[in-house]
């Protein structure tokens, strides 16, 4: 089971590119970075809305993903059937069918649920700040070099 790691805070960061860059200013100076962890705290759902739904929408997502799962059976039929002279015919008919129920069944479900949900998102989880934690008996190594590379 994941555990919360044990050891001394070195620093704290609002942004985990930050933290991101600490670790990576400690790796350039040759310190154990498989001793390091990054613990993010107080952490938050965030659900950034990425567009409006439409049924042109609706279709051309359900298209592309029938399209998908239409390429991956035609590469199927391909692999099982490499002699077979029509294969190209075939392997663009199971896209073109692929893609087809997929924009039919997009279109059918999003009908079925209108009103519900109108728009499209991107469900992301942020942490507020996040704390750079060593070893003990690491840490005023680490102290060392992050303080002597932000003085440069």
């Amino acid at each position: 089971m994941p555990e919360i790691p044990q050891g001394e805070i070195v620093s704290t960061y609002d942004r985990y590119e930050d933290a991101k860059h600490a670790v990576d200013v400690l790796a350039r100076a040759s310190f154990p970075v498989q001793r390091i962890s990054i613990v993010g705290n107080d952490v938050r759902s965030v659900e950034r809305v990425t567009g409006r739904l439409t049924y042109g929408r609706i279709a051309l997502m359900g298209a592309l993903s029938g399209a998908y799962l239409g390429l991956f059976l035609g590469l199927l039929l391909f692999i099982f059937q490499p002699d077979n002279a029509g294969i190209f015919g075939v392997f663009i008919a199971a896209v073109v069918i692929g893609a087809g129920f997929g924009m039919l069944f997009g279109v059918l479900s999003y009908a079925m649920n209108r009103n519900r949900r109108d728009f499209s998102s991107v469900m992301q989880m942020v942490a507020t700040r996040y704390d750079l934690i060593v070893e003990p008996d690491l840490l005023h190594e680490a102290r060392r070099i992050l303080v002597e590379s932000a003085q440069k």
